[in-house]
């Protein structure tokens, strides 16, 4: 009898190595994956006791297709990864950027005549009108469970269906043969010097590093902050790319509060080695690129292993690759390493929903000015 048993539970390994979960190794399941299980379902959610299920599920469905705001550099290597891991399994990526893309987008999922997207963007700026339109799987506690090999803190604790796959820290960039190494600000306060009045630095009407200021200095002080800046008479721009291009060439010196990421970006291509990158504590971050599994996916499974690695050390080092230190605060990747041992002010899921009022107070502080540059 033990030599039966022994040989059955051998083949169940070998069956689960193709993807098929045997009865036994499924009845293996520990009580606290059960308890976990249990705990979701009473609250309606989804929940997957085995990894080898959901792959199994996958190959059923064989491939995915996605929405997403990362940058297109990094489609083929991502979707190469993927398929070095899944030879079974195809993905294919569509971007999605800019308001009224994400507007539409949402209202079609309202309206329920989404059907071929698997995996999607929860934009930043109407993030809580996405929260009904995932399919109800509990990714969270699946991913504390070990079922999926997510960092558990890239999802959102709230909803347990988001995963925040990489970050974006705030920084200063100025231009070295522009701005004297005596004058580059070391603080905040310091783009409030009078030598810094009548136009001297750029400054962004879509603040979304101001807003994550808030989390580590209150709002009262950023909107005074923000007041005291337009008193300043800075340059006022949309967009990150064109500005960092145009500090790149001189025509302007400094920019108050950009994207990191989106100025190392600009650094590498910079021939002349001018601009300069340079983060200030306390260093603004706030989660980004906010993917969910479509409620009306036909390819659940597949969406949920593309999530899962996007958030490997394999798809992170592909963010970090193609959108130099972007990768997720919660991974050991470029970004991590980045603000280690210095004071940060991280809007996470915890502040995200105040994002948007909070970026209105700070246009309001500003002037409800319109920008000189885009």
């Amino acid at each position: 009898m033990n030599a039966i048993f022994s040989t059955f539970v051998a083949l169940s390994f070998v069956l689960a190595s193709w993807g098929v979960q045997s009865p036994v190794l499924a009845a293996a399941a520990s009580p606290a994956l059960q308890k976990a299980k249990q705990e979701a379902e009473a609250k309606g959610l989804i929940f997957e006791t085995s990894r080898d299920e959901i792959v199994a599920k996958a190959k059923k469905e064989g491939s995915v297709r996605i929405l997403t705001s990362l940058d297109t550099d990094t489609y083929k290597p991502m979707t190469d990864s993927f398929k070095k891991k899944y030879p079974f399994l195809d993905a294919q990526i569509q971007e999605i950027t800019g308001t009224e893309a994400t507007q539409r987008f949402l209202l079609e999922l309202k309206a329920g005549t989404v059907r071929e997207w698997d995996v999607a963007h929860a934009s930043e700026d109407f993030y809580d009108q996405f929260r009904g339109q995932a399919k109800k799987f509990d990714i969270l506690g699946m991913a504390e469970q070990g079922v999926l090999r997510i960092p558990p803190k890239m999802v959102d604790p709230d909803s347990r269906h988001f995963v925040s796959m990489a970050s974006a820290a705030g920084s200063i960039a100025y231009n070295k043969n522009r701005v004297p190494p005596e004058k580059v600000p070391n603080s905040w306060e310091d783009f409030l010097k009078p030598e810094l009045k009548g136009r001297k630095f750029v400054a962004d009407i879509r603040p979304h590093g101001m807003a994550s200021l808030t989390v580590a200095m209150g709002e009262e002080w950023v909107m005074s902050y923000a007041r005291k800046l337009k008193e300043q008479q800075p340059i006022w721009a949309r967009g990150h790319t064109r500005v960092l291009t145009s500090i790149t060439a001189g025509e302007y010196a400094l920019h108050q509060l950009t994207n990191y990421h989106s100025c190392v970006r600009a650094a590498q291509k910079d021939v002349t080695k001018s601009l300069v990158c340079k983060v200030i504590e306390p260093v603004p971050v706030r989660l980004t690129e906010h993917d969910f599994v479509v409620n009306s996916s036909s390819r659940p499974y597949t969406a949920l292993l593309w999530l899962e690695h996007v958030a490997s050390p394999e798809g992170q080092k592909v963010i970090d690759d193609y959108e130099p230190v972007k990768s997720s605060l919660f991974a050991d990747g470029e970004i991590a390493k980045l603000v280690k041992g210095k004071k940060i002010s991280l809007n996470d899921y915890k502040t995200f929903h105040s994002t948007p009022k909070r970026m209105q107070m700070v246009l309001e502080a500003y002037g409800f000015p319109k920008a000189d540059v885009r």
